[in-house]
């Protein structure tokens, strides 16, 4: 078995700042990449702030891979971004909310089966004879609630107010997080899912600002956000995603930090 690419769509969530996301399959793996929002200016890898370094970094060693698993996969992916950080840091952190991070969700063919495997909060979606299941982590709705608690000080505004900006901080780069990321055991624990899957079924891999439609908006469900993809396009859904967003910039109906979060989605077919 292996994959086709049927569509792809990536939008900036501010067409101000550089989108962080990624996303990018090869013949047996499929990948999507989610950088975790900078909160201070560039400066610690250069000139690009680290959260499109990072999102970069990824993007190219999930490229080159030649892994025959999903373990090989990540841990080529993490080696890279590890020997890219002494490459490319010009000083220390400022405190652990400066390091890079971001989110993937990868899928790796093997025998008759899928694997899945994540760190961080990206989504993905296995259409198999009319049936969805969900790949990756469930919603945690921890964001959502403390946007909501923070939601005075000002939310979805671009420049983040300093309640905002220290709540964001206090909670960047704990020991116990599993994301892609420059410390190395952030990396050492692969949350992972093995699926049964056949040629002519789909996969849909996404960022959570476009799984937000179903984690933040609720106007989807599983199933039927992968029937409006697959009936209408990602480039439409996406645009249906961006509509309710710009009819809630100031997130005073969905609290979030920002009215609109990098969106990127992949569509993949299994071919024989």
């Amino acid at each position: 078995m292996h994959f086709d690419v049927l569509q792809s769509v990536s939008l900036a969530g501010d067409l101000a700042v550089p989108n962080d996301d990624r996303a990018g399959a090869g013949h047996v793996h499929g990948w999507v990449i989610d950088g975790a929002t900078d909160l201070g200016p560039p400066g610690l890898v250069g000139a690009r702030g680290g959260a499109a370094w990072l999102a970069n970094e990824a993007q190219a060693a999930f490229t080159a891979s030649p892994a025959a698993s999903l373990d090989t996969l990540y841990a080529d992916v993490a080696a890279h971004i590890l020997a890219a950080w002494e490459r490319d840091r010009t000083r220390e952190p400022a405190g652990l909310w400066e390091r890079p991070l971001a989110s993937a969700l990868a899928v790796h063919l093997a025998g008759d089966g899928l694997d899945c495997g994540w760190l961080g909060d990206c989504a993905g979606f296995l259409w198999s004879k009319g049936q969805v299941t969900r790949l990756g982590p469930a919603k945690d709705p921890a964001e959502g609630l403390r946007a909501a608690a923070l939601a005075r000080h000002g939310l979805g505004s671009p420049k983040r107010s300093a309640p905002i900006l220290a709540d964001l901080r206090a909670t960047r780069g704990h020991a116990g997080m599993r994301v892609l990321s420059v410390n190395a055991q952030h990396m050492q624990t692969l949350d992972r899912s093995r699926l049964a899957c056949a040629p002519g079924d789909e996969l849909f891999l996404m960022t959570d600002g476009f799984a937000a439609l179903i984690d933040t908006y609720g106007v989807e469900d599983d199933a039927s956000l992968v029937a409006a993809i697959r009936t209408r396009g990602l480039a439409a859904v996406a645009q249906a995603l961006r509509a309710i967003e710009a009819d809630d910039a100031a997130c005073v109906r969905y609290p979030r930090f920002k009215t609109s979060d990098d969106a990127t989605a992949l569509w993949l077919r299994i071919g024989g």
